[in-house]
């Protein structure tokens, strides 16, 4: 069971990860899996942060290397609406990353903050801080709701 549970905090760090970066799913199904399976709650929401962290700031560096022309040829954006955009970024900045733990839509957060250069480390912190809250939040319902069952 040990080794088992060793590939899967593998498997959840890796789900975690993708999660955040191209695959349009939620890890949360995977925390919970992982608790469901025994696995330690501290550990379980450590990887699963490590990993949903990680990913989102692949997502920031992809945007980080992004160009203005690239969204207008390939999404067909026009340079007003990125400026428009651009100043509302500028005005949240890096408190923006609290909300890339939201699903689907955080991981285009981490894009847009990248991609208008917003401070790397406190866009990383905050990041980091709502993702990790998310997956205690998670580990807490699971824990909440698990007796009823």
């Amino acid at each position: 069971m040990e080794n088992l549970l060793e590939y899967g905090y593998l498997g959840l760090f890796i789900g975690a990860f993708l999660a955040a970066t191209i695959l349009p799913f939620s890890s949360d199904v995977l925390l919970v899996a992982m608790l469901a399976a025994g696995g330690s709650a501290l550990t379980v929401i450590s990887v699963a942060t490590a990993g949903n962290w990680l990913g989102g700031l692949t997502s920031y560096g992809v945007g980080y290397i992004g160009k203005t022309e690239w969204l207008e040829r390939w999404f067909g954006i026009k340079p007003s609406t990125v400026y428009r955009y651009k100043e509302r970024v500028e005005r949240w900045g890096a408190w923006l990353a609290l909300l890339t733990w939201v699903p689907f839509i955080g991981d285009i957060f981490a894009v847009v903050l990248g991609f208008f250069k917003a401070r790397f480390w406190p866009s990383a912190w905050f990041m980091l801080l709502g993702k990790g809250l998310r997956f205690v939040a998670w580990a807490a319902i699971y824990y909440w709701v698990e007796p009823l069952f």
